[in-house]
């Protein structure tokens, strides 16, 4: 009975805590003067593209696979991080915030690098630190929420009755 609880007590929190992951990267692109003007200019150019399919008389092939790109990307950085952190937590039985939200958080910004496979010579330009340190922030709220939800509980033992 135990193990039903967890499970339907984690399923709400991550319920909760992926949106909030998402929430945060959305607020926070938004916020960032830098990640703002570059998310701008990516809407502009791909609207563009859109528009002069239009113009041309082709159908826009293009959105579905980008509809189907942007879901993949969505769903590796905004589930695939809580779920494994809750995951490894409940089964270790931690139950701290840092690990909660620190490693959610190390593991949404190590995405990107992990999905390109190499770094680039020459370092990390600035723009990609600022775009790990978002995705930091995202990932560490959506996994603070899941331990505030969830997360303070594992690992405890219900006293004999």
């Amino acid at each position: 009975m135990r193990f039903l609880g967890r499970l339907l007590l984690g399923s709400l929190a991550l319920l909760l805590a992926i949106p909030t992951g998402a929430g945060t990267l959305l607020a926070a692109l938004v916020l960032d003067p830098v990640a703002s003007v570059w998310l701008t200019k990516g809407a502009m150019a791909g609207l563009d593209a859109g528009l002069s399919d239009l113009a041309a008389g082709l159908p826009p092939e293009g959105f579905p696979l980008l509809l189907a790109g942007l879901a993949k990307a969505a769903f590796m950085v905004f589930v695939v991080p809580p779920v494994l952190v809750a995951l490894i937590g409940e089964t270790l039985r931690l139950r701290g915030y840092v690990w909660y939200g620190g490693a959610c958080g190390l593991i949404t910004a190590a995405l990107p690098w992990l999905a390109r496979g190499a770094v680039r010579p020459g370092g990390p330009l600035a723009a990609e630190a600022r775009l790990t340190a978002i995705l930091f922030v995202a990932g560490a709220g959506a996994g603070l929420v899941y331990w505030l939800v969830a997360g303070r509980g594992a690992g405890r033992t219900v006293p004999p009755a």
